[in-house]
């Protein structure tokens, strides 16, 4: 499941935690145990040099393996198997380093050792339990062929060793699956965390549309009960005052249906659909338009074009329109055969009128804060 970007970066951390965790755990064994056990125990090897050279193959496996499992963009110079058999060697190298009669003895450290390579080199493998129940498997017979060698296969060896491989495949297949359960707790926690996220999103979204619709609906009532009470009062059609008026919420509701139209340029959009609306009617527009219009809040825009809007309402036979717009700054004139009224002054912008030659010029303009 695809998660938002704050549950990703919550699971990544989680799982950069558990895998360097894993790391270090195998570090530490090698260096707190391994190493101590190779020196303490350098006079029960016949060939110590062998084992310390299996020592330093492991330190480079394990060296390697941290380095591609820490940085995903790397990868292992051989593969997982590859690799596993080489740390599968270096286990048997220290077997036949071993005296026979210490072949059961902690300078025997590479069999019981060997399964946190292991660990490490099938981490990001799906199948990394069968990979690793394999390997203990291959281990195990290792160790066995090198206790028959050494004539160690009575009872009481056999008794010590499935003690320890007992408790080491316990340890190594344990940390393995804690920390992958706790990388997969992480990531289920971030998927339902997404899921309640989209959810919280889905439910304001839903309330929002609903407002907007409410919102609208008073505006389209605002806009046309005027009108329609004037005339269920008696009011004359043919009265030019009721037939502007008619115009006017004509055009607002023009308006309110233009917003709803999804474009690239809201303001331009409405604007041009109340200018054909006016058209409609016979009255010759001329429209122009210059700069790109910035991204405006709804409210913004409506405040902008409603009185422009009256006076394209309350034109007679010809309009001009223009627009201009800047980074920070929006300005919508118009100039009409109008016949003067009351301008409306909304909120947030600012509006200014003259009157000249029979001719009505109305600015609406908007500056950025």
């Amino acid at each position: 499941m695809t998660v938002t970007a704050p549950e990703l970066l919550v699971a990544q951390r989680y799982s950069k935690a558990s895998t360097r965790a894993a790391v270090t755990i195998a570090a530490a064994w090698h260096l707190g145990s391994d190493l101590p056990s190779t020196i303490f125990g350098w006079s029960e090897y016949r060939w110590p040099l062998l084992a310390l050279g299996a020592w330093i193959l492991y330190s480079v496996i394990g060296v390697a393996a941290s380095v591609a499992l820490l940085n995903p963009g790397r990868r292992l110079p051989f593969g997982p198997w590859a690799s596993a058999g080489l740390a599968l060697v270096s286990g048997a190298v220290v077997i036949v380093a071993c005296r026979p009669e210490a072949i059961m003895s902690a300078a025997n450290w590479g069999w019981g050792s060997v399964g946190w390579l292991a660990l490490i080199l099938f981490w990001p493998r799906r199948t990394w339990p069968s990979d690793l129940a394999v390997f203990f498997l291959i281990n195990a017979l290792i160790m066995l062929a090198g206790m028959a060698a050494a004539d160690s296969l009575d009872r009481v060896w056999i008794g010590k060793f499935l003690v320890i491989l007992f408790g080491s495949m316990t340890l190594q297949a344990g940390a393995s699956a804690g920390a992958h359960a706790f990388d997969l707790a992480a990531h289920w926690a971030a998927d339902n965390s997404s899921i309640l996220a989209r959810a919280e999103a889905t439910q304001k979204a839903a309330e929002q549309v609903h407002a907007d619709r409410l919102r609208r609906y008073a505006q389209a009532r605002q806009a046309a009960a005027p009108v329609l009470t004037r005339l269920a009062e008696g009011a004359d059609p043919s009265d030019p005052d009721v037939r502007h008026q008619c115009a006017v919420g004509a055009a607002r509701l023009r308006r309110l249906i233009a917003e709803t139209d999804d474009a690239p340029n809201p303001l331009l959009h409405t604007l041009r659909a109340c200018v054909f609306d006016i058209e409609r009617r016979g009255v010759v527009v001329n429209l122009l338009t210059a700069g790109t219009v910035p991204p405006l809040p709804l409210e913004v825009r409506q405040a902008l074009i409603e009185a422009p809007l009256e006076a394209l309402a309350r034109a007679r036979t010809q309009a001009r329109v223009t627009l201009v717009a800047t980074a920070n700054q929006v300005i919508i004139s118009v100039l009409s055969d109008a016949e003067e009224f009351v301008v409306p002054e909304p909120d947030g912008v600012r509006v200014a009128t003259q009157v000249e030659g029979g001719l009505l010029w109305i600015e609406s303009g908007w500056t950025a804060p």
